[in-house]
């Protein structure tokens, strides 16, 4: 919060107290007028004024004064409203009690509807949690069926139920990263060994996409939560196999932890690169493919910014995609 400056508090000082000065001026006159109907001499009338107007000068100075302080202090109080509400000054007139009780009670509606929400957003994780696992074993069952007889219409069906699969995933993190209370578990991970979760999860999709992988494996531990840019890669690798309909898709992590994850796909139209990580956002090829939700990057962003973990993107249009994940955390500490 920024204070407000000496000569702006002081016009909102006279504007307050106009009034009264007004009305102490037009005392002074009346008093003035008085004494030199009364014969007084002029350099007496004068005089008293001149006293009259230097003990209002010193009075409204010091009230001045005081009246800048208290305003800093509340301004101090509204820089940490949450913890300081109890601790309100002292009110000096009706009016500053009347707003304090306000305040109070506004307070209490807030945190009454603060205490609702957790509770409903906490119920929310729990009911789409427990449907997450229950929607996973009609899908194990059916997974089971048609992997049974490898024909062409079965294979189809698993590319599906597999987009299925990974929307019922996307529900759950898209909740779980709402919650402010989300389990992370920082500590130093090999980073091959999350690379090869994504990748072998994806392997079929690559295989059916007839699109080349093209991965070596570095020996770099990150200092991140596994489950999360576990996420994050698999995110990454799903849009780039959905974007590329021939080519390859590269992973490599340069000296400085950068992660790259390179595609040779339809690319991204220039003016849509700023807005990919907005919610909702799918841009010209999403709407074009009409399959994109505009969820995918958005919760990439959300989570690599949990993690202390930077992303960009750079795009040509008809030649591909590169994401970078910037590996480093310096304001994470190994548990």
């Amino acid at each position: 919060m920024i204070h407000e400056k000496w000569y702006k508090v002081l016009v909102y000082y006279i504007r307050q107290y106009l009034y009264t000065v007004l009305m102490f001026l037009g005392f002074t006159g009346i008093f003035s007028i008085i004494f030199r109907l009364y014969d007084l001499e002029i350099e007496a009338v004068l005089y008293s004024v001149g006293l009259c107007l230097l003990f209002a000068f010193i009075v409204l100075s010091i009230h001045f004064f005081f009246y800048k302080k208290n305003h800093q202090q509340r301004m101090r109080i509204l820089e940490n409203i949450r913890l300081l509400t109890n601790d309100l000054p002292e009110p000096k007139t009706l009016a500053e009690k009347d707003l304090q009780e306000m305040i109070w009670e506004l307070n209490k509606l807030l945190e009454v509807s603060e205490t609702i929400r957790q509770t409903e957003q906490q119920e929310s994780l729990d009911y789409y949690t427990t449907w997450v696992h229950q929607i996973k074993t009609p899908i194990a069952t059916m997974k089971m069926i048609l992997e049974s007889e490898d024909t062409k219409e079965h294979r189809e069906l698993l590319a599906e139920l597999f987009r299925v699969e990974q929307y019922v995933e996307m529900v759950l993190c898209y909740l779980r990263l709402g919650n402010q209370a989300s389990d992370y578990l920082f500590k130093e991970y090999d980073l091959d060994q999350i690379i090869r979760q994504a990748v072998r999860k994806y392997a079929p999709q690559f295989v059916r996409r007839r699109i080349q992988l093209i991965y070596n494996p570095v020996e770099i531990k990150v200092l991140t939560d596994e489950k999360w840019l576990l996420f994050i890669i698999e995110q990454i690798l799903s849009n780039s196999i959905k974007y590329t309909p021939q080519g390859s898709v590269t992973i490599m992590v340069t000296s400085d932890k950068i992660l790259k994850i390179t595609d040779t796909g339809i690319g991204i139209a220039p003016e849509d690169v700023p807005r990919i990580f907005e919610k909702g956002f799918t841009g010209y090829n999403g709407r074009l493919n009409k399959k994109s939700t505009g969820l995918g990057l958005y919760l990439c962003k959300k989570a690599a910014d949990r993690l202390s973990h930077k992303i960009s993107v750079e795009s040509s249009p008809g030649i591909g995609t590169t994401i970078f994940i910037d590996l480093h955390t310096e304001k994470l500490t190994v548990e």
